[in-house]
């Protein structure tokens, strides 16, 4: 596939059943643009939300650790768009836990896994998950990959989920856990400015697991070259941002980026991202920054 072919494909076809255009949305700022907060106001991330849907967003992206207080994105999403839409794509992850008051506790196990996803089922208003993720800690220290993996497997076997992800994963834990059950999808951080696995994209690309990059448009601290980012998307009549996302779409026909965002403007600017088209040249001076 050529990469303008790539760039042009508006759609993937997740687990091999379930379309999705290929730019998403990350749920992780509705309830406050940072985690720690303060709230956002409910209705503006509602709106968020359906204004997604609006403009063609099949693919969000969850988890029932997203809260701050009373409001959580499993329920501005049940709230906002339930009944849903047909052919809207909810993924969701488990893993971290986190406690009433934000803290954050040790990695659930297998028996905890099990309850958190019952857990999102009641919060998505749902009977079966079409993808669920393992996040993973980054440097391990979360217990064998194998139990906690088979236990979401357990639980496709039973129906409740339709499609299984692993998130902050490495070839070797990918490889392992295709070994208890199929792996439909990889979210890792990935971004212009920060690529720190580059062998996981090869390896989704070879096999057309969908990879699902978070914090694709955050500099993570460090500085960016900006004069060049800048004249691209002057040339583009586009924002820095934008090509940012078009260069991630550029990268694999896998790529399905999940910008979040809790801002009305900022949604309807990363969802037109997807018709951004980068020219070769402009692909190769974006490769050749630092990151």
């Amino acid at each position: 596939m050529t990469t303008t072919d790539q760039q042009t494909s508006p759609t993937f076809l997740l687990g091999g059943d379930l379309p999705v255009a290929r730019m998403g949305f990350g749920a992780m700022r509705l309830p406050a643009r940072e985690i720690a907060g303060p709230a956002n106001d409910p209705e503006t991330s509602a709106a968020v939300l359906r204004r997604a849907v609006e403009l063609g967003v099949n693919h969000i992206d969850t988890a029932w650790f997203y809260f701050h207080g009373g409001l959580s994105a499993n329920g501005l999403i049940h709230r906002t768009l339930h009944p849903y839409p047909e052919h809207l794509v909810l993924a969701a992850k488990v893993g971290p836990v986190r406690n009433p008051d934000g803290s954050w506790g040790p990695p659930a196990g297998p028996r905890e896994l099990a309850a958190d996803v019952h857990r999102t089922l009641r919060e998505l208003g749902r009977d079966r998950l079409d993808l669920v993720y393992l996040r993973l800690q980054p440097g391990g220290g979360e217990g064998p990959l194998a139990d906690r993996f088979a236990a979401l497997a357990a639980l496709r076997e039973e129906g409740l989920i339709r499609h299984l992800g692993l998130s902050n994963t490495t070839t070797e834990q990918l490889a392992q856990a295709q070994r208890i059950a199929p792996v439909a999808a990889v979210q890792n951080q990935y971004g212009l400015f920060h690529r720190p696995d580059p062998a996981v994209l090869d390896a989704c690309t070879r096999q057309g697991i969908a990879y699902v990059p978070f914090f694709s448009l955050e500099t993570l601290g460090r500085p960016e070259p900006t004069e060049p980012l800048h004249r691209i998307a002057a040339r583009h009549e586009a924002t820095p941002a934008q090509i940012k996302l078009a260069w991630m779409l550029a990268q694999s026909p896998v790529v399905l980026p999940i910008p979040g965002t809790s801002s009305l403007p900022h949604v309807e600017e990363n969802t037109a991202a997807a018709t951004v088209r980068l020219a070769e040249p402009d692909l190769t001076m974006l490769n050749a920054l630092p990151h």
